[in-house]
């Protein structure tokens, strides 16, 4: 769409939907490309970072970050800066400090975005933009595109550069992309893909090759229903029918118990989170904390009391737990999973002392490996799901090719919200 179209689509459902937190009128760029928006943890030049918190990250960066840069170059316009879950630390969507963007698929009853690229997901559901940019640390570009119904894609470490994004957990951290269809988000990240000699060491994505690449005969692992925990009813008929229809690509798919259940990733996940987040934020939590979200001081406290010593182990756990898996994992071209055990909630239920929605996703992050959600369908209550689709390290490829051939076979045919009670 054109920036003009973004532009008047922002003004008409942006007031309820309130996904963005910045727009940019007229959009940054020159070229004629798709839109994009940004997630509020990224720099823009001149444009305040807020992390979804009352105090700003960065009051006037001097340029933008890397990943936007590249946008702006390659003609993609970009007409604004969306929510987050203050500091990128939270799966619900939630924001206690600055408010939280609403869940378009129910325009009736508020629910919960997923997070913590909460407004990039809501804006690309609602059609606001063609795409936008988020982080992932522990499933927060995959988390709300499935509770959303977008295309949630999450690179591998060190394919693109973290230049000019504020860290949560360095060693967990990627930038991802969202859209409504796996070929824009495999082109915007073959955009954004590519070395920065700094945190980008891995060559550009070829996002073309990739789309090109025919399945049939790829080998895929899943897991069975009674060992992926408890999983939403709605939730898991859709994962198996999303199967099947996987199989109608000439793929086989192989039910499968891993030798590491994804949740045992769960916990080591989130002590890396806090250990390292509490270093890096400290002297702000400690400064600002009667602003900020409670939850979100509270899940950064945890990291205070986790020693150096401890953070060292946990680090060298890792390695060792993704030496295991990866070989593990060459047995087969990718891991099929619900992206999200639940649908996204009410709002009022939302229980901050639990994280159901990342149960399943932490795990790309702690073992390092791609991987994207795809809208599956639609539960009783008429909201989205998605299926997730991990890749072997490094091996992005793989996963948008799987995750386009899904979505010719998903029935999903860009199905998108009714926004009307949003106008």
């Amino acid at each position: 769409m054109s920036p003009e179209q973004a532009l008047a689509r922002i003004k008409s459902y942006d007031g309820r939907l309130k996904a963005f937190v910045a727009v940019f009128d007229p959009a940054l760029g020159d070229g004629d490309g798709p839109t994009f928006a940004i997630k509020d943890l990224f720099d823009v030049k001149g444009v305040p970072t807020g992390g979804g918190a009352k105090v700003p990250l960065a009051e006037s960066p001097a340029a933008h970050a890397v990943v936007v840069q590249k946008l702006l170059d390659a003609g993609w316009r970009a007409v604004g800066k969306t929510q987050t879950v203050e500091l990128a630390y939270g799966g619900w969507g939630t924001n206690r400090a600055v408010g939280a963007p609403w869940n378009p698929w129910d325009a009736k009853v508020r629910r919960a975005p997923g997070g913590s690229s909460s407004g990039s997901a809501v804006a690309v559901a609602a059609g606001l933009v063609d795409a936008a940019l988020g982080s992932d640390t522990g499933g927060s570009v995959r988390i709300p595109a499935s509770t959303c119904g977008v295309v949630g894609l999450k690179p591998g470490r060190g394919l693109v550069s973290l230049t000019g994004v504020h860290p949560l957990a360095p060693s967990l951290d990627t930038v991802g992309a969202l859209a409504r269809d796996v070929a824009t988000a495999a082109r915007m990240l073959g955009i954004i893909s590519g070395p920065d000699g700094k945190t980008a060491t891995r060559e550009a994505f070829d996002a073309e090759a990739a789309l090109a690449t025919e399945v049939e005969g790829r080998r895929l692992a899943a897991i069975p229903l009674e060992h992926l925990g408890e999983v939403n009813a709605d939730v898991g008929r859709l994962y198996l029918a999303a199967l099947d229809r996987l199989r109608k690509t000439g793929v086989t798919v192989q039910m499968v118990r891993p030798p590491r259940a994804l949740d045992e990733s769960f916990a080591p996940n989130g002590l890396l989170m806090a250990g390292e987040g509490w270093r890096i934020w400290r002297e702000r939590i400690e400064t600002h904390r009667k602003v900020m979200d409670p939850w979100i001081v509270k899940r950064f406290e945890v990291g205070r009391d986790i020693s150096d010593e401890r953070l060292a182990e946990a680090h060298a756990q890792r390695a060792e737990d993704q030496k295991q898996f990866h070989a593990w994992l060459a047995a087969y071209d990718g891991l099929v999973t619900p992206t999200c055990p639940i649908p996204g909630p009410p709002m009022d239920q939302v229980d901050e002392t639990t994280s159901p929605l990342s149960r399943l996703t932490r795990a790309a992050n702690y073992l390092d490996l791609p991987g994207i959600s795809v809208p599956c369908g639609l539960t009783g209550d008429a909201m989205p799901a998605g299926l997730q689709i991990l890749g072997r390290p490094r091996d992005e490829a793989t996963v948008v090719a799987l995750g386009a051939a899904f979505e010719r076979v998903s029935g999903w045919n860009g199905r998108t919200p009714d926004l009307s009670g949003f106008a």
